[in-house]
């Protein structure tokens, strides 16, 4: 298992992540079983949405005597109201909630504590400058939860929050069909056909601006719906018009800037092997620059992907590495100091280029890798 650290935060966590519905309508054994082999694999990160009390304990009770091998995300605002899940802003609610989640997970800490759902602007207002947030504050400052992270589907709202510096995780929604997609407060559009029905081109230039700003300012990602809740492995059920592998979304958004680990919605230990699996996987299956390249309904025709498919070079520069750098400062508009220092350890810089064109050649995407050389060496000054 490769480990990553979750940006700013300092923690550690593996690649690939254990989302939560696995534990849902499980019995201790059968939870008891799952943990067994996230430990044995090196799984160390669990997402924690769900407010289901049986869930909470069967996983408190599975991870005694290893709780420090994991690091939990758990969710505020996530509550059990009335036998059912419940999103709540009510403050004596998510007091109540996440003194359950503790008590029912055994520990009095947690390593992410996540701001749940936060899709529309209106509501991100309400959060920030209400209990919600002073709440996640008073609770770090505590040492009850180490971080603060807010989960989202929508990058107008995710970027406003990250933005803000509160924020030190986001959990947000990557794969390459919902990338496409421009920010929206109703979640169901990321997946509705209709706004497949058109040939889409390129990334939406919202997103890529937030994975970007992530980077930049060091906050971490963890993913959710790397396979759009299953859809992008069926070719029938698939935006695209066309099946990807497991592996291909995993390493699709395992390449996005500041992505640090994909909570994997394993619901079966098979499936969870198939995630682990991922690890050990060849470069050739996890490679999913040929299939986006060939999707019938989606073109990223000119738009760097971070692929790897421009290497070699004759000359030893990381070509995804150096135009990674460049979107980074481009977005921001100026070189930050980090970007700098991490493009100077490059080996091997874009000056170096002799403008061979070979990486061109393989690029499935049409890039002008050249042209972006030139413009990193004229930005870098290297």
């Amino acid at each position: 298992m490769q480990y990553r650290t979750l940006g700013r935060t300092g923690i550690r966590v593996s690649e690939i992540g254990m989302g939560c519905e696995g534990f849902v309508g499980k019995s201790y054994e059968q939870v008891l079983a799952l943990v067994d082999r996230m430990e044995s694999g090196g799984v160390s990160c669990i997402d924690l949405y769900t407010s289901n009390p049986e869930v909470r304990s069967n996983l408190g009770h599975a991870l005694r005597g290893r709780r420090e091998k994991f690091v939990l995300q758990a969710h505020l605002c996530s509550v059990w109201k009335d036998g059912q899940y419940k999103r709540t802003r009510s403050i004596a609610e998510v007091r109540e909630g996440f003194a359950d989640q503790l008590q029912r997970l055994e520990t009095d800490h947690v390593e992410i504590g996540m701001i749940h759902y936060v899709d529309s602007m209106a509501d991100w207002e309400t959060v920030l400058g209400g209990d919600v947030m002073r709440y996640a504050r008073e609770l770090k400052a505590a040492g009850a939860i180490g971080c603060i992270g807010l989960s989202s589907h929508n990058p107008e709202v995710a970027l406003a929050a990250v933005n803000t510096g509160l924020v030190d995780v986001l959990m947000f929604s990557v794969n390459p069909c919902y990338d496409l997609q421009p920010a929206s407060e109703d979640v169901e559009e990321l997946w509705a056909e209709k706004n497949y029905r058109n040939h889409l081109v390129n990334m939406d230039p919202q997103r890529q601006a937030l994975y970007e700003t992530c980077q930049r300012l060091g906050v971490g990602i963890t993913v959710m719906k790397a396979f759009g809740g299953g859809d992008l492995l069926s070719e029938t059920l698939s935006p695209a018009g066309k099946a990807l592998t497991p592996y291909q979304c995993l390493h699709y958004a395992l390449t996005r800037p500041a992505v640090a680990s994909v909570m994997c919605g394993a619901r079966t230990p098979e499936e969870l092997e198939t995630s682990i699996a991922y690890e050990d996987a060849p470069e050739c299956e996890k490679d999913y620059a040929a299939a986006l390249a060939a999707l019938p309904k989606i073109s990223w025709q000119g738009h760097c992907m971070y692929c790897g498919h421009c290497a070699p070079c004759p000359r030893g520069i990381d070509v995804a590495a150096v135009t990674k750098f460049l979107n980074l400062s481009l977005a921001q508009g100026s070189v930050p100091e980090t970007v700098r220092e991490h493009y100077a350890l490059l080996p091997n810089r874009a000056a170096a280029c002799i403008a061979c064109g070979a990486c061109e050649k393989r690029c499935p995407f049409g890039v002008s890798v050249i042209e972006n050389m030139r413009r990193a060496a004229a930005m870098f000054g290297a």
